[in-house]
C-alpha cells in the first residue's frame, strides 16, 4: 500500500468530543447528517460554487497533502483527488453522517470527524485547505482562519467559498411580510470576511462576492431543496412547531412579488477567497 494510505503523522491525538461546541453547531451537524442521502440530488448551487472555487486555485499549486474542509458527501474530495493525483487527501466534516455517506466513494485517503475551529491536525501539515460552502456555519470565523494558518505549510493556500448577508433575501423578506419572525439563516456581512481575513496573518490574494441566482417553479420547490440540503433554518430562536397553513399561504403570496420569467428567484451571495500563508 502506498505511503499516503498509512501516513497518520498529520493527525493530533484524537479528541472524540467537540467540547465547548455551540449547541447550534451540533444542530448543524445533525441536520447535515440527516440530509446526506438526499444532498447530491439537489446540490446544483454547491457544485457550481465548488467548481468556481477550484478554478480560482492559483497555479502552480501541487500540495503534498490537501484538506477538504466541510467535505460533505465528498463530491469535491473526489474532484481534488483527480486534480492532484500525487497528493494525499483528507476529508473533514463535523457531520458524521456525511462522512459515512462519502467514505465508500473514496477521493480522500482519510475521512475525519472534526471542527473547523479546532482542527485535529498538527502544525504545518497541509499545502492546501479547500472549503466550499461550509465556513458560513462557523460562529468563530477568526478561529477558523487561525487554525488554517497553523495547519498550512509556508506557501500553502486556503481557498474558501462562503455565504454572506443578502443570501436568500427574497425568502427572508417574504417571511417578514407574513409574521416578522426569523425563518432564514443568518450570515455574516462581507465586511467581516474582509476584516478578519486581513487580520489573519495570511496574505489575501483575492476576496470578492459574486451572486448566484437559482430559479424555482414555486415556493415548495425551494423550501424542499433547502431541507434536502440540510440548510433550512438553523438559527437559535427560530419559530418552533409546524408552520401553519395560513402562514404558508401568506409566504406563497408574498414571494410571488419576486417572480421573474424564469421562475421564483433565490439569490445566494457567495464570497470567494484565496489566501496564502507567507
Amino acid at each position: 500500500m502506498s505511503r499516503v494510505m498509512t501516513d497518520l503523522s498529520c493527525f493530533k491525538q484524537p479528541n472524540t468530543t467537540l467540547s465547548g461546541a455551540l449547541p447550534d453547531k451540533r444542530q448543524v451537524a445533525a441536520s447535515f447528517s440527516r440530509a446526506a442521502a438526499s444532498y447530491d440530488s439537489v446540490a446544483e448551487l454547491q457544485r457550481a460554487v465548488g467548481s468556481e472555487l477550484l478554478a480560482r486555485l492559483p497555479p502552480p499549486l501541487n500540495p503534498s497533502r490537501w484538506l477538504d474542509l466541510g467535505s460533505g458527501t465528498g463530491y469535491f474530495s473526489r474532484a481534488l483527488a483527480e486534480h492532484f493525483t500525487q497528493s494525499e487527501g483528507l476529508a473533514l466534516d463535523i457531520a458524521e453522517g456525511m462522512l459515512r455517506h462519502a467514505r465508500p466513494s473514496g477521493g480522500a485517503q482519510h475521512f475525519v470527524a472534526g471542527d473547523a475551529e479546532r482542527l485535529p491536525l498538527v502544525d504545518q501539515s497541509c499545502g492546501l485547505i479547500f472549503s466550499s460552502l461550509a465556513v458560513q456555519w462557523c460562529a468563530d470565523f477568526a478561529a477558523v482562519l487561525s487554525e488554517a494558518r497553523r495547519v498550512l505549510q509556508p506557501g500553502g493556500v486556503l481557498a474558501f467559498a462562503s455565504l454572506c448577508v443578502g443570501t436568500l433575501y427574497e425568502l427572508r423578506e417574504s417571511w417578514q411580510a407574513v409574521d416578522g419572525l426569523v425563518h432564514v439563516n443568518h450570515f455574516r456581512p462581507l465586511d467581516d470576511y474582509q476584516q478578519l481575513c486581513a487580520a489573519s496573518g495570511l496574505r489575501v490574494r483575492s476576496l470578492e462576492v459574486q451572486p448566484h441566482v437559482l430559479h424555482y417553479p414555486d415556493v415548495r420547490s425551494l423550501t424542499h431543496e433547502l431541507k434536502a440540503l440540510g440548510a433550512h433554518n438553523l438559527n437559535p430562536g427560530r419559530p418552533g412547531g409546524l408552520t401553519g397553513r395560513a402562514r404558508i399561504l401568506g409566504l406563497i403570496d408574498a414571494y410571488e412579488h419576486f417572480r421573474q420569467s424564469e421562475g421564483l428567484p433565490a439569490t445566494y451571495q457567495v464570497v470567494y477567497a484565496v489566501l496564502e500563508k507567507p
